[in-house]
């Protein structure tokens, strides 16, 4: 394990350079025209191999309908040309909600959605003519032990977990959310599914990563007299559960997962940990949950890792930490590799699935050398920037058009896009964006 450094290369020699030295394996193609090839996703035609991953924007109406700034934040990535467009987390219930202005869908909102949809597609027609449809996405979730609907901790809790109870100050005998309700829970996801159809997306995604409740029921070892803990077919049921009821309550739609294959929380309180080395990941699970997900119908898997609140340097490698944060004693390099070995594997894992990397966006204007090396090997299907999506929108555009990224709009992963989240504060590119630092200094001058 390698000191923490900024990012500092300039050229293809300069990581493959680095890469060595830390013994890394991190490939790189100077050729990026295969992310800009057509692909086919879950059935699905994608006009480029290129995505926008989920971020979280924080701004949406009190009632859960995206607002304004939701519907800009669309319209920009619809127009800055990626096939595959994933809109952010979006509850599928009010005590699933991370924040009041987290995104929610429902009956009420089900209106304001459409007006998503409607104008996302309408920025992509406009920029790129009709015969360019970008694959559209809305991520599912309920969000636990890290539940905030009103702005305070509100957490429903799948295990009593030492690490993240402690964290968040949660007594050892809080009370856990029954198998009853969690049913209830899948119901209300295949509800929002259904939903997001009726509004016009492509397809939905079951967010099971980052700590979140599904994600929590994969890590439930200690769940004991349960359907939903203790052996691994028990642990994965919930996440099964929901897709399989997605696919028949609305089997037009493509089904995706963002799954956390490992949390880094010690075993036994963490999903894809070595139980004979509790602090080492273990992605066997991993894998065999991806091959489980592929036979019910899934057709997009995004792996991610770890859980934000924990260690949110194995989610996103950076070089500055939020106000206050830990600099890890690892190099991001080393994050960004672990991320690619994730993929791949899970991509082996699942070969009829396609697997949306990440892990790029510390990578700067040599992310697409190292995507485009990735999927011409076959080791992951879709390339994907989640903060690098949030900072510069028409990353897909450049590199359609100029055959690179521009090193004066990529992200610089300060990670001030997470402190604005953590803050329940409007999220957007403090750097990047012009719009949205103008708003915010009105905002603080009012």
């Amino acid at each position: 394990m390698a000191a923490h450094e900024r990012f500092r290369l300039r050229t293809a020699g300069d990581l493959r350079g680095e890469a060595e030295r830390l013994g890394l394996d991190i490939p790189y193609r100077g050729d990026v025209s295969v992310l800009l090839e057509k692909a086919s996703v879950g059935g699905r035609a994608v006009p480029n191999r290129l995505a926008v991953l989920p971020m979280e924007g924080a701004d949406a109406e009190p009632s859960g309908a995206p607002s304004e700034w939701t519907r800009r934040r669309y319209r920009r990535a619809a127009a800055g040309g990626a096939g595959l467009i994933w809109c952010e987390a979006t509850a599928v219930r009010r005590d699933g909600l991370s924040s009041p202005s987290q995104l929610l869908l429902d009956e009420k909102t089900l209106g304001g959605f459409s007006r998503l949809v409607e104008e996302t597609r309408d920025a992509a027609r406009k920029e790129w003519g009709p015969g360019h449809r970008p694959v559209f996405v809305v991520q599912l979730t309920h969000s636990g032990r890290f539940a905030k609907p009103d702005g305070e901790p509100r957490p429903l809790i799948v295990q009593h977990n030492p690490h993240l109870d402690r964290l968040l100050g949660l007594a050892s005998d809080a009370p856990l959310v029954s198998d009853t309700e969690l049913a209830a829970i899948r119901d209300d996801f295949v509800e929002a599914a259904d939903l997001a159809a009726s509004a016009g997306f492509d397809g939905v995604d079951i967010k099971a990563c980052h700590g979140y409740l599904v994600s929590e029921t994969l890590a439930a070892h200690s769940r004991e007299d349960s359907r939903y803990g203790g052996p691994f077919g028990n642990r994965a049921r919930l996440l099964l559960e929901i897709v399989r009821g997605v696919r028949e309550e609305a089997p037009g739609l493509l089904v995706a997962c963002r799954l956390s294959a490992a949390d880094t929380v010690p075993f036994p309180f963490g999903f894809g940990m070595d139980p004979d080395r509790p602090e080492r990941i273990d992605l066997a699970e991993a894998k065999a949950l991806a091959a489980l997900l592929a036979g019910a119908g899934l057709g997009l898997l995004a792996p991610s890792l770890g859980i934000p609140a924990w260690q949110p340097h194995i989610v996103r490698p950076f070089d500055e930490p939020v106000p206050g944060g830990r600099v890890p004693d690892e190099h991001p390099l080393e994050g960004v590799a672990r991320h690619l070995v994730l993929a791949s594997e899970i991509q082996r894992s699942a070969p009829g699935t396609a697997v949306a990397g990440a892990g790029y966006s510390w990578l700067r204007t040599l992310g697409p050398g190292v995507g485009a090396a990735m999927v011409a090997a076959g080791r992951s299907a879709i390339v994907g920037l989640g903060r690098g999506g949030l900072a510069y929108p028409d990353f897909a555009a450049d590199l359609i058009r100029h055959g690179g990224l521009s090193a004066r709009k990529v992200c610089t992963t300060c990670s001030l896009c997470s402190h604005l989240l953590r803050a329940q504060r409007r999220v957007g590119c403090v750097l990047r964006d012009p719009a949205f630092k103008n708003a915010a200094r009105k905002g603080r001058e009012a």
